[in-house]
């Protein structure tokens, strides 16, 4: 494959940088430009990830960070989306290959998706997407829990549901994985207790990280809002495996 003019979303999975698939790999040590989410600071987990697979790290590449505040205010977002989109469409009309970096996978949950929007090849540029490992799997793996089983029925809700939302999927599910849970802990605990289902629950915060957290027994859990990189995996714990 030709590296020239192309724009690439390459997931890098939750955090630990052995969890890079080799596509994943060859697709940063290629590109001309790297792209990537970080916070006000300068700070982005996807280039902490990824930086696991340069040999020489900063010395090839050009990298181009997208400044995003962590705001629930979308226009802020669409501006940084904006002014990214316009300086990958100078990289790629010089013909250069830009790796979009995303933690998780670049098409769920993943802000690889706006930029699509503004880039895809109804615009003219060739795109690529290299699949990444979810939080999903890796909250699994932790667990060493299996996410379905049989005929068991399977949900991803986001924690921005309301409780009405959540109520009705861990009643109609046998397993669900709110992601997002961050600030909307104390709503996901009521909803959990409401349904009788937090005996099913485990929380986990930051997976694959050196700061990763499980919590088994979620009725320890306080009301309160936990970091953004959180979510709950809610499976059967009576289910059959026969």
């Amino acid at each position: 494959m030709s590296k020239s003019a192309c724009f690439v979303g390459v997931g890098v999975g939750p955090g630990d940088p052995e969890l890079l698939t080799l596509k994943a790999v060859r697709m940063i040590r290629a590109a001309d430009v790297i792209c990537y989410l970080a916070n006000t600071d300068g700070h982005s987990q996807a280039r902490t990830i990824a930086r696991h697979a340069l040999d020489a790290p900063d010395k090839y590449q050009e990298f181009l960070p997208l400044l995003m505040p962590m705001s629930e205010d979308r226009s802020q977002a669409n501006e940084v989306y904006d002014k990214a989109a316009s300086e990958i469409t100078t990289a790629l009309l010089d013909g250069k290959m830009v790796v979009f970096l995303c933690e998780g996978d670049p098409l769920f949950f993943g802000s690889f998706a706006y930029m699509l929007e503004r880039l895809g090849d109804e615009h003219g540029h060739e795109c690529l997407v290299v699949p990444g490992i979810s939080s999903v799997h890796a909250a699994s793996s932790a667990l060493q829990k299996p996410l379905t089983v049989l005929k068991e029925s399977f949900a991803v809700v986001s924690g921005r549901h309301s409780t009405t939302q959540l109520i009705n999927t861990l009643t109609h599910s046998d397993s669900v994985v709110i992601m997002k849970a961050g600030l909307s802990r104390p709503k996901i605990l009521d909803a959990l207790r409401q349904t009788e289902r937090i005996s099913d629950a485990a929380y986990l915060e930051y997976i694959g990280r050196d700061n990763q957290f499980i919590e088994q027994d979620v009725s320890q859990l306080a009301d309160v809002a936990g970091p953004y990189f959180s979510l709950f995996v809610v499976t059967r714990s009576n289910r059959s495996t026969v």
